[in-house]
């Protein structure tokens, strides 16, 4: 029997797996995977917004107009999401940490918010993966 006719649809095709990067159809540059659910926290109307099955990507780019896009060229742009992405605006008050609300200013002037953040991420009292915009830990993005 051919594996597209099985009753066992598990088994009729190896389930697609989305590529860990992709090129943003705007800048032509690749970026890093980002789940459906982080995306779906970030924009003003999750409800209208119909996740496909296919790979979803945050764009970092401060002078790219998109911040998500998909597989498909479908894009998300800072007017449609109610959380003000900091990586793409770049003030000193920007956040840089979404998960305790801490900006670039804080970040840079007072140690203290580092170490908590770093406290914090060991105890995995954070929620990076939706918080935030990018899916992704901020430390990476903190000044030195």
């Amino acid at each position: 029997m051919n594996n597209c006719c099985s009753t066992d649809a598990s088994k009729a095709y190896p389930p697609s797996t989305p590529p860990k990067q992709y090129t943003c159809p705007v800048n032509g540059k690749k970026y890093a995977s980002v789940q459906p659910k982080t995306i779906k926290h970030h924009i003003k109307e999750p409800w209208k917004w119909n996740a496909k099955s296919q790979g979803y990507y945050f764009c970092d780019d401060p002078d790219c107009s998109v911040v998500y896009f998909a597989e498909d060229g479908s894009i998300i742009e800072q007017s449609e999401l109610r959380t003000k992405i900091g990586i793409k605006v770049k003030p000193s008050n920007s956040t840089v940490c979404y998960c305790f609300d801490v900006n670039m200013n804080a970040a840079r002037n007072s140690p203290e918010a580092k170490a908590f953040i770093v406290k914090n991420t060991k105890e995995h009292n954070c929620a990076c993966d939706i918080r935030n915009p990018s899916g992704r830990c901020c430390l990476k993005d903190f000044p030195n």
